[in-house]
């Protein structure tokens, strides 16, 4: 009896190691294949509002061309992005390799920092530039125990304290003034983030497939921009040509140091007044960018504006007196005298944080003031009418 006792016990032993080790086996064998098929045709990003980016898939890795949407003639930016530890043949030489998935990341906008945040990857950021309107409780918790630090703003970084981070690559803007020349001294791959030159709100928010294929997350990338993009198709198709009586026209901008302070008719900006059922001031400017226009130029263009978009940082409570008080003649703007002031203060709101990846949010907030009765339930997240 106790031999036949001791012969179980052993047989059963010898099936709980060998099932362990067939489990054990699956999942080596699993992770083996995820890591060969890795740039596959299974899950694929394919940009499809973005501009400044494209991918192209090869074998065994994948090559990455990022350029200026707002500027063919641009500089185009090449790298090859391969699965971590190895070396396929075949790379053109023209292309940076950057071995994915990326493990750390230094960030040098909000809007770069909005992609991560939307991805739940802030654990990946391990360095940051301005803090001034941040929001966000878990990259605040980073920066106080360490994990995650300031590095300067731009035209002044600390390359001492970008180092001691060590990323495996820096995310920049090289067409804004932000002193990257010096970066390069660091050693540390710099890979341009374009969103910020996107023309559409779609397009900008894509970027988080850009972001998801650094991070070797394509698929969730994927689903979280297509939540995204049905939204707000959605929301769009409610103000399509014909389906609303009136659309309202948008002022957008303020005076800063004696300057108009906007941008073009051709901007995400205009995209989204437009998507929002609207039309902006400067619809028929063809261009894409900021412009800078004197007040007369603003007033007789735009004096006649329903409403008027402004976002700022107003230390207190902000309100038609405080603007007036900025200036005596934003009182002359229909706008302002049928109290249609759409406002931001970003520092109540995580604006730059992450209203770039829910362009379905803001657009909602616009159609809501533009056309009260298409979403009468809509509790304002960005914008709202001033009080």
């Amino acid at each position: 009896m106790k031999k036949c006792l001791v012969g179980c016990c052993l047989l059963l032993s010898l099936l709980v190691v060998s099932s362990c080790t067939t489990n054990n086996n699956r999942q080596t064998e699993k992770e083996e294949v995820a890591e060969q098929n890795a740039y596959s045709a299974t899950v694929r990003i394919v940009p499809e509002y973005a501009c400044g980016f494209s991918v192209s898939y090869n074998d065994g890795y994948v090559l990455l061309d990022i350029q200026d949407p707002q500027n063919e003639e641009s500089t185009t930016f090449h790298y090859a992005l391969v699965k971590r530890g190895t070396k396929p043949a075949g790379i053109p030489e023209s292309y940076t390799v950057i071995e994915t998935p990326i493990r750390s990341v230094i960030c040098m906008t909000s809007l770069q920092l909005s992609n991560f945040i939307k991805m739940d990857a802030l654990d990946k950021v391990v360095g940051i530039t301005s803090t001034r309107h941040l929001f966000n409780k878990k990259m605040n918790e980073r920066l106080e125990s360490g994990k995650t630090a300031k590095i300067g703003i731009e035209g002044n970084f600390d390359n001492e304290v970008i180092m001691s981070m060590n990323p495996d690559l820096i995310l920049v803007s090289p067409f804004k003034r932000g002193g990257y020349e010096t970066l390069k001294d660091v050693g540390i791959p710099l890979i341009p983030h374009l969103g910020y030159k996107e023309m559409t709100p779609l397009g900008q928010a894509e970027w988080v497939k850009f972001v998801g294929l650094l991070l070797g997350e394509e698929q969730k990338a994927n689903e979280t921009f297509s939540t995204i993009a049905m939204r707000y198709n959605e929301l769009k198709v409610l103000t399509a040509e014909g389906k609303v009586k009136r659309r309202p026209v948008v002022l957008s901008g303020e005076m800063r140091g004696g300057n108009w302070y906007a941008v073009g008719g051709e901007s995400f900006l205009a995209q989204l007044f437009k998507d929002a059922g609207a039309d902006y001031f400067l619809k028929d400017d063809k261009r894409s960018g900021g412009v800078i226009l004197d007040f007369e130029t603003v007033y007789n263009q735009g004096d006649e504006a329903d409403y008027w978009r402004i976002v700022n940082s107003y230390p207190g409570t902000f309100s038609y007196k405080a603007l007036q008080d900025q200036d005596p003649r934003y009182a002359d703007f229909r706008a302002f005298k049928e109290k249609g002031i759409i406002y931001c203060n970003m520092k109540d709101t995580p604006f730059y944080e992450s209203m770039p990846t829910e362009p379905e949010v803001v657009l909602a907030d616009l159609l809501h003031i533009f056309h009260p009765d298409l979403l009468p339930g809509h509790t304002p997240v960005y914008y709202a009418l001033l009080k």
